[in-house]
């Protein structure tokens, strides 16, 4: 049943008496308050007039990437693209795109550090003390705006006792995880802490036989074989001055998941494609960074000096068959080539005091991207870039023939992009009264784009020739987008008492138009109609925090207005004579809202038992004045819900932990997520669409005294079936969500 606003009133009543009635009855014992940086100031996540959910290094050390934080935090979910291309939608806000030269919705950071693709929102976690997650625009906060939140991932620092850990695991589909983390107390001033995780493991989906012509390699399910490492520094340069120093360096050099094809009649986690499009990953990520803090008493200087950069080679079955129709010519594989590099400083200023919390940024960043993308049909030559047939896509993109008998069998476009951005920002903690605090926040960004990129065909006979696909002109060009907005926030913090909080809130955020960087059809690539622009949020907020010795609660409803959402559709394009043609591309509807209610407790109701659970109940809606779609795909977007925005998402988590002897000790946890039925994309067609379902995660642990712990774990243990993205190209194709995970733990902490 939708989610109605009377529905949305009646259970924010309830849920207010609820939790109001229900906390003398469970205190018991003082519990642990969660510290977070969200606000570079610390502070425990009761104080914060704002939603943010905190995940334990515990948690996260059970992660193979950060998709798997959406399973913990109600409100989140995950699309993953292309194998680990992660785009967050957070309470429904956030473009489902499986391009890399446009930032995402939610501002993932990692050690302090922007990640400015959604090829680096999924890195390779290990030894990470806490991920922090902000719900509702955010740009007051952060070097970068974000127009659904932001996410940071914090590693453990050095400390100045010597400590570490080596763990390792072995589970089904021959997975092989080791982990391990040293701190090195180097000096009295200077500690080093070195971490590193490799993971292995053979392909979680099927691919079984459909065509008796084809064979069916097993890694098209996808194969792991990733390592990264870490070393963190921490130098006390002066009793007022303190540094860190970051270098990371990680591989990705597995086999990517193929898609599922819809036409296919298939059984839960199986695929089917054939060996032309398995290929080899070869994925490297670095970086490195510099954080000086300077206290000036009641002031501190804090500058945050980052590179990043990846090279990435990876591809897969782009038609997810392995003879589309029965046609082997049909058949279609996808390969990209990108490099970029990625350089930011964010210097900050804060003054703290009993009466106000001031802080005020600079942010500049520049990124170079580089992408190569080639789509062929059959056996691709690496030398001459040729297939050994002529893919399906060809006839409507390539150009004239440049000799009678050739024909073209590869599509090759390149695209470079640079951004640049810079920022001033400031968000302002103020007390009015002893019980009222007056919160106000405001950013001014700059940011200028510019790319250039030609599309084009390979033919049989080794000639390339532009795509000038209906006539529209040569696919080569180039543009500039250059802008400029005011942005900010403005809420009030009211404390009814000493363990209670009521706060509203008002923020607005964007997320930067840029360019499509994937097929280059003809000249209007680069044209203003061939652009997406910047859409913005406007968000109110009205919440409660509760605690209360060994229970914490929080609820807030939310009202956000979308303006010129981001979606990836079939936009229409006019030709010269009047005809007109479509692209799957990013673009811009009119408008959304999302609304909704949020609530979460966590309970300790005794000794070593702590309890979590979390609801959001969501709505959102399209509103499209005219409809972007051609008449033979006539679907209407307007009144349709946005892409991956469930209704009801509920996660539910336990942990236990009692002693049996004096030299040991055990613990079970378990954790639940569902999910309600959601769309793939915004054109809403219930053939696109992924119905409900729960993912169950555990755990049961023995813990020696001497620093041994040993289990067994188990993930997805009601083995659903789910997709985690979708594209269309011959059919729908979607990929899937790893099955059931299930093996042994052993793990030795000095």
């Amino acid at each position: 049943m939708p989610f109605s606003h009377k529905l949305f009133v009646g259970l924010l009543t309830s849920s207010c008496l609820t939790v109001f009635t229900g906390f003398s009855a469970f205190a018991q014992s003082q519990q642990d308050e969660i510290v977070v940086t969200a606000t570079k100031i610390e502070k425990t996540s009761q104080q914060l007039g704002l939603s943010v959910s905190v995940i334990d290094g515990n948690t996260l050390s059970d992660f193979d990437g950060a998709e798997e934080l959406s399973q913990h935090v109600n409100g989140l979910q995950a699309a993953v693209a292309n194998g680990s291309q992660i785009a967050f939608q957070i309470r429904g806000i956030g473009a489902v795109d499986h391009q890399a030269l446009t930032p995402t919705a939610a501002a993932i950071y990692v050690d302090g550090t922007y990640q400015a693709t959604n090829v680096q929102t999924s890195p390779l976690l290990f030894d990470i003390d806490r991920a922090e997650v902000l719900k509702g625009p955010q740009g007051t906060l952060y070097g970068r705006n974000a127009s659904s939140g932001a996410i940071n991932f914090n590693s453990v620092l050095p400390g100045d006792q010597p400590s570490g850990y080596l763990g390792a695991e072995y589970g089904r589909f021959n997975r092989f995880n080791l982990t391990g983390a040293k701190t090195l107390p180097v000096s009295d001033t200077f500690s080093l802490r070195i971490a590193g995780r490799y993971l292995a493991q053979d392909a979680t989906l099927r691919n079984v036989d459909t065509n008796a012509t084809v064979t069916e390699p097993k890694d098209a399910g996808g194969k792991r074989d990733e390592f990264g490492l870490r070393a963190i520094g921490h130098l006390q340069a002066s009793p007022t001055t303190e540094i860190l120093f970051n270098v990371h360096y990680a591989e990705d050099n597995g086999i990517n998941q193929s898609p599922l094809n819809d036409s296919l009649n298939l059984a839960d986690h199986e695929i089917s494609i054939g060996d032309d499009g398995v290929q080899d990953t070869d994925n490297e990520f670095f970086g490195g960074s510099v954080n000086i803090t300077r206290n000036f008493g009641d002031l501190a200087l804090v500058s945050h000096t980052a590179f990043e950069g990846y090279n990435q080679e990876y591809g897969f079955d782009f038609d997810g068959t392995p003879a589309p129709f029965d046609v082997a010519s049909l058949n279609a594989n996808l390969a990209y080539d990108r490099d970029f590099a990625q350089f930011s400083e964010e210097l900050r200023l804060s003054y703290v005091s009993d009466t106000s919390e001031l802080m005020a940024g600079l942010y500049l960043e520049a990124e170079d991207f580089d992408q190569d993308y080639l789509i062929w049909c059959g056996v691709l030559n690496p030398d001459t870039l040729l297939g050994t047939c002529r893919y399906v896509g060809a006839p409507g993109r390539a150009g004239p023939a440049p000799a009678s008998e050739a024909t073209a069998t590869t599509l090759q476009s390149v695209i470079t992009q640079s951004r640049k951005t810079a920022a001033l920002f400031s968000y302002n903690t103020v007390k009015i009264t002893p019980q009222i605090d007056l919160v106000v926040g405001a950013r001014l960004s700059y940011e200028t784009v510019k790319a250039s990129g030609e599309g084009r065909h390979i033919f049989d006979d080794g000639v390339t020739a532009l795509n000038n696909r209906d006539g529209l002109g040569l696919a080569s060009g180039g543009n500039k987008i250059t802008d400029t907005r005011l942005s900010g926030n403005l809420g009030v913090n009211y404390t009814l008492a000493d363990n209670t909080l009521i706060y509203g809130s008002y923020s607005n955020g964007f997320k930067s138009g840029g360019f499509n960087g994937e097929v280059i059809n003809n000249s209007t690539h680069f044209s203003d109609e061939g652009l997406f622009g910047a859409e913005t949020v406007d968000a109110f907020e009205f919440g409660l925090k509760f605690s209360r010795e060994n229970i914490r609660a929080n609820v807030a409803t939310f009202y956000q207005f979308y303006d010129k959402p981001q979606a990836r559709i079939f936009v229409p394009f006019t030709t010269g004579d009047g005809g007109s043609f479509t692209s799957n591309s990013l673009s811009n509807l009119d408008e959304a809202t999302s609304y909704g209610l949020e609530a979460d407790i966590t309970w300790s109701p005794l000794a070593g038992l702590d309890l979590f659970a979390g609801l959001t109940l969501l709505e959102t809606e399209i509103a499209q004045n005219e409809n972007p779609a051609v008449p033979q795909n006539a679907e209407t977007f307007d009144g349709n819900p946005l892409p991956f925005a469930s209704d009801v998402s509920t996660v539910f988590s336990a942990r236990y932990e009692w002693a049996l002897n004096d030299a040991l000790s055990a613990s079970i946890e378990g954790n639940g997520k569902y999910q309600s039925a959601f769309y793939l994309d915004a054109e809403g067609r219930d053939d696109r669409r992924q119905t409900g379902y729960e993912i169950v995660d555990g755990g049961a642990y023995l813990h020696f005294k001497n620093g041994v712990d040993l289990g067994v774990w188990g993930r997805n243990l009601t083995d659903s079936d789910y997709a985690v993205s979708g594209f269309g190209f011959i059919g729908y194709n979607t990929f899937r969500g790893a099955p059931r995970n299930y093996g042994i733990a052993v793990k030795y902490s000095f």
